[in-house]
């Protein structure tokens, strides 16, 4: 059984779907992988590692008519997808909310698309959790930019001409990426608080050496599954007076919370931010869904009173060797659970719920 993987539109996406440590696991568990000439050179990944594995390299027509699954990140633009044939099976992160019209003409064509920002929140999908893997390396990214921006050391010093107060950093949303961003914030030596929607989240952040900032009399906004669900009006207003507040002392702010499928909420206003010091920094990892800060713009860095908010879309594109890895490894695992190696056939085991909360239907 072939999988194929075609490059992605670099100017947007630098990471890869299968790494040659990966294509030589898919080799031993008995498929072939085809991909293009020149898919992972601009991560330093040259054509001669992938061969060495085993990988075949052919055009990108070829590839797509030779193969039975294919592995992206982003959706294909219309040249890909209409190459695609009936039964072929396409995986990767769709973003199938925003491109349902998209992956529903697909669906017309009989061709199966896993979407994998639809996988369950239970034990056995942690392996294929892209979110998860991918937000981890962005918490952190964010932190180690935002500390190379800031104009001032980030640890207590105590010298013989004075003391350097600590860095404080407020982390606004504790998922994962949320969580790496206060793990490597403290390891730095900032002093670090933390705000969630989900009051599951206290004890994680506490665990990590942050403070919780606690909504008074708030109720635990967590879905089922596990992720924030959209605050009341109420609740969005007690957290609003106790941001005003904190952030009049904050050096740092992550901005990292997102509601799946919907536009992420605006948590940061301009009234707050016109209450920060000058020279604090708004990093804001929602920007790709229109931001939780007000002047969060997509791939852009804004600068309003003295303070600087940084939107970057896809942060992921500055770690695209270590992201590349992770998602591959998530990308192999979802795989091998579709795959009946006796039968040497795909198995769409409806019965199976991370296949069937994946399947685009």
């Amino acid at each position: 059984m072939i999988i194929g993987s075609v490059s992605e539109n670099k100017d947007i996406e630098k990471r890869i779907s299968i790494t040659p440590e990966l294509a030589k696991k898919y080799l031993q568990s008995g498929f072939e992988i085809i991909i293009e000439s020149g898919y992972g050179l601009h991560i330093n990944i040259s054509d001669d590692e992938f061969i060495k594995e085993g990988c075949k390299i052919d055009n990108r027509e070829n590839i797509l008519k030779k193969s039975k699954i294919i592995l992206q990140l982003n959706l294909p633009d219309e040249s890909v997808l209409s190459q695609l044939k009936e039964n072929n099976i396409l995986i990767g992160n769709f973003n199938s909310s925003q491109n349902l019209e998209k992956l529903q003409k697909l669906k017309t064509k009989k061709i199966f698309v896993f979407s994998l920002e639809l996988l369950p929140r239970i034990t056995r999908a942690q392996s294929m959790d892209i979110l998860s893997s991918q937000a981890n390396l962005a918490g952190y990214k964010a932190v180690v930019d935002c500390f190379a921006k800031f104009k001032k050391a980030i640890p207590m010093m105590m010298t013989a001409a004075g003391t350097i107060s600590a860095a404080k950093v407020l982390v606004v949303g504790a998922g994962v990426a949320g969580l790496q961003a206060i793990a490597t914030a403290k390891r730095m030596g900032a002093i670090v608080f933390a705000t969630d929607v989900r009051m599951a989240s206290k004890e994680q952040v506490e665990s990590l050496g942050g403070k919780f900032l606690a909504v008074e009399g708030s109720e635990n906004l967590e879905t089922d599954g596990g992720y924030a669900k959209e605050a009341s009006e109420e609740f969005k207003k007690k957290q609003e007076d106790l941001l005003a507040e904190t952030l009049k002392k904050i050096d740092i702010v992550i901005c990292t919370a997102l509601v799946p499928g919907k536009k992420a909420p605006k948590i940061i206003n301009e009234k707050m931010i016109n209450g920060m010091q000058a020279g604090s920094i708004i990093y804001d990892l929602a920007a790709s869904q229109g931001g939780n800060s007000d002047y969060t713009k997509a791939d852009e860095v804004v600068e309003k009173n003295g303070i600087t908010i940084i939107g970057d879309k896809n942060i992921l594109n500055k770690l695209p060797v270590s992201a590349s890895n992770l998602y591959a490894k998530n990308l192999f695992n979802f795989v091998l659970n579709l795959y009946d190696k006796e039968s040497n056939k795909i198995n769409i085991n409806m019965d199976d719920e991370i296949i069937n909360k994946t399947l685009v239907k």
